[in-house]
């Protein structure tokens, strides 16, 4: 009994420590508050119940409320930001960290399973789009949404906070994500093929520039087929229009080209693992299991 007793512990300790290891680390001054660019600020969607909001804080790990500014999104802002359904429930809340600029755009979705439309990178290019580059961004929903009105969360916290986005911008970005969740779910396509896609074409307009229409169609073009994407002539329209749309508003994306180069890097990496086949996964599987025989069996003979 003792002899278990013993092992038991000395295993728990050493479960203990690995996962101390293993876990997200956060900088040490992640709670010192950056004098220049103000607290943190948090925007609640206006359906969540106190229970909900009291769920977000944690997950957001706003420990003292009085350490952020809060707010509240309702379908009164979307109508504002992206002449969105007034009467739409908000669930979706938004953590915005503003950083210092070159620091670069951040997101992180902190209920991956209950954000079931938008992935990192579908954010990440729409904000940039939007006009938001140097924050970390956290997405949170206590319930499954789709993801789409944490956008306005975050418009209205760069509003309150006295940095206007451009509308015209704003509602182009929502159309954005919108363009990329519909074609995430073609046959054929998926969330980080989409993000690959739209991340490649609008490295390709910084860097030509395109003066034309057609130099737009040209460069969705020469994008599908690198990509080796077949669209169909009502989708791959989609794109041409979205993306003229950006080129009439004259936004520069060679500002944010780094950023650009940064999220198709992550694509690419999961689209790699994406193609991992089943076989690694069990081999993953078995390492683990031995590695822990192992120490238990390591253990077992201490006390024998």
């Amino acid at each position: 009994m003792k002899k278990d007793l013993k092992l038991t512990a000395i295993f728990l300790l050493i479960i203990g420590l690995v996962t101390g290891l293993t876990q997200p680390a956060h900088a040490a001054d992640s709670d010192s508050i950056n004098e220049k660019l103000g607290v943190p600020v948090v925007v609640y969607g206006d359906t969540l119940s106190e229970e909900q909001k009291q769920e977000v804080r944690d997950l957001l790990n706003v420990t003292d409320p009085s350490a952020v500014e809060a707010y509240t999104v309702t379908g009164e802002d979307i109508a504002k930001y992206i002449d969105g359904d007034p009467h739409s429930r908000m669930f979706s809340s938004a953590k915005i960290t503003r950083k210092e600029k070159g620091t670069g755009l951040h997101i992180d979705i902190a209920t991956p399973d209950n954000i079931t439309e938008v992935t990192t990178e579908m954010y990440a290019n729409a904000l940039l789009t939007a006009g938001v580059e140097n924050a970390e961004v956290e997405v949170v929903s206590p319930v499954k949404v789709s993801g789409h009105s944490a956008l306005t969360g975050i418009y209205k916290a760069y509003d309150v906070q006295g940095e206007e986005l451009d509308k015209e911008r704003m509602e182009l970005a929502n159309e954005e994500l919108d363009v990329a969740t519909e074609l995430s779910k073609k046959e054929g396509m998926n969330q980080e093929k989409v993000s690959e896609l739209l991340t490649e074409i609008k490295k390709e307009i910084a860097e030509q520039n395109p003066a034309t229409k057609e130099d737009v169609e040209k460069i969705v073009q020469e994008q599908l087929d690198k990509l080796e994407i077949s669209l169909s002539d009502k989708d791959r329209q989609l794109l041409i229009d979205l993306f003229e749309k950006m080129r009439d508003l004259n936004i520069n994306f060679d500002q944010v080209k780094n950023q650009l180069e940064d999220i198709a890097s992550k694509v690419k990496d999961k689209l790699e693992n994406l193609d991992i086949d089943e076989g690694f996964w069990q081999k993953v599987v078995n390492f683990f299991a031995d590695l822990f025989q192992i120490i238990s069996d390591f253990f077992r003979s201490l006390f024998k």
